[in-house]
């Protein structure tokens, strides 16, 4: 074949690569604008799809038809507006509630322990007993307490014999034995009191209101001031410690409502309050400790227990389109909004991408309409027409 044959066989499949690249693929005109190609040549670049179409169904109608409304993209449309599908911008928001698990803590909670030693003799409670403050829970052996206090009443009466007497005497006796019967009398009172004192630590009390916890000790058992004798739990209230992340910080108060939800109860709420908060983040995790306080007046929930804490913010709020919407170039991405049946590229950024909806940051505001479908042959600032606005709510996307 002679090279000028060649030469123009080469052209021709150019030209006809560079009308089929500008024509089916989406963007293509964008790109001859963004190269610098003046407007009069992209413009007849755009429309040679719609020349070539009529060209071509010029001898039958219908065949023309059908080319125009495939250049028109979706089924054509109205003076060569683009038929799309739009839909509302929504208000989204972020960063407005908070999940955490935790670790449940009775609202008191103390190990008993002797404050005497000695053999226990006497055990007066049962695991799982409701006990009140000041309860007798074990006794220990008391025969040398009970001889030491029978010694001191003993010591006191005679101290309270002399004393008197010198009272009735003074004038035979001295001030000085006087004063002397007295600090006697004063010394022995103490004795028993000393006396008593120690006779009544050989019983073991409880210091709070509680639930008994399993005893780890028997009758016959020597104990001392550290063997733990039992556990108390007042569980009238559940104390949760949980983490969060230290964006909240500056969100989270004291008295903020929470709401915890307990493994051994599924989908059983208990409502609640943040009792403290931490002064200091944790530099290894970045988290933030805090402690919310559980009403448990009905019994049902143990210490130890693992919970789910939710908490609710006001967040931040952002546009919220359909992911489909969301298109990219070589500057980022955009979505397109019509205003008055006309296409407008918007550039946003996306905030965060949920399952329905992308939230994003733009000049967006609620209530626009954004192209969801129909995308390929958007231009802008090029007519559009809507098939119909696909229904949402107004509640907000979270």
């Amino acid at each position: 074949m002679p090279f000028w044959k060649q030469f123009v066989l080469c052209l021709v499949v150019i030209g006809a690569g560079f009308a089929g690249w500008v024509f089916f693929v989406p963007g293509a005109t964008e790109t001859l604008r963004n190269a610098g190609v003046p407007e009069s040549l992209v413009g007849k670049a755009d429309i040679s799809g719609d020349t070539e179409d009529a060209a071509s169904g010029a001898g039958s109608g219908q065949g023309g038809n059908q080319g125009q409304n495939r250049r028109s993209g979706n089924g054509g449309g109205r003076n060569g507006a683009v038929l799309v599908v739009t839909q509302a911008v929504l208000p989204g928001v972020v960063n407005d509630r908070l999940s955490a698990i935790g670790t449940g803590d009775a609202i008191r909670s103390v190990v008993v322990t002797p404050q005497a030693s000695g053999i226990v003799r006497e055990i007066l409670i049962e695991s799982g007993d409701m006990v009140k403050k000041g309860q007798i829970l074990a006794k220990l052996d008391s025969e040398e307490q009970v001889i030491a206090r029978g010694q001191a009443e003993v010591v006191l009466k005679s101290a309270v014999e002399k004393s008197s007497l010198y009272h009735n005497i003074k004038s035979s006796v001295s001030r000085m034995d006087v004063f002397d019967s007295e600090i006697a009398e004063q010394g022995a009172r103490l004795q028993l009191q000393a006396a008593e004192l120690n006779l009544d630590r050989r019983n073991i009390v409880a210091p709070i209101d509680g639930i008994v916890g399993i005893m780890p000790i028997n009758i016959g058992d020597n104990v001392s001031t550290t063997t733990p004798i039992v556990t108390l739990d007042d569980r009238t209230e559940i104390l949760v410690d949980y983490w969060v992340p230290e964006r909240f910080a500056n969100s989270v108060a004291v008295g903020q409502a929470v709401e915890a939800m307990s493994v051994a109860r599924p989908g059983q709420v208990f409502s609640g309050a943040v009792e403290a908060i931490d002064n200091r983040i944790d530099a290894a995790s970045r988290t933030l400790r805090m402690r919310a306080r559980i009403n448990n007046a009905s019994d049902e929930l143990r210490a130890g227990m693992s919970f789910s804490v939710g908490m609710r913010f006001d967040g931040d709020a952002y546009p919220a389109v359909d992911p489909q919407s969301v298109q990219w170039d070589s500057q980022g991405s955009f979505v397109w909004r019509v205003i008055d049946q006309k296409s407008q590229k918007v550039r946003v950024s996306i905030v965060q991408r949920n399952p329905d909806y992308v939230l994003v940051k733009g000049n967006l505001k609620d209530g626009d309409l954004i192209v969801t479908q129909g995308l390929q042959r958007v231009r802008e600032g090029g007519p559009v027409r809507s098939a119909g606005d696909r229904a949402s709510g107004k509640e907000p996307v979270t």
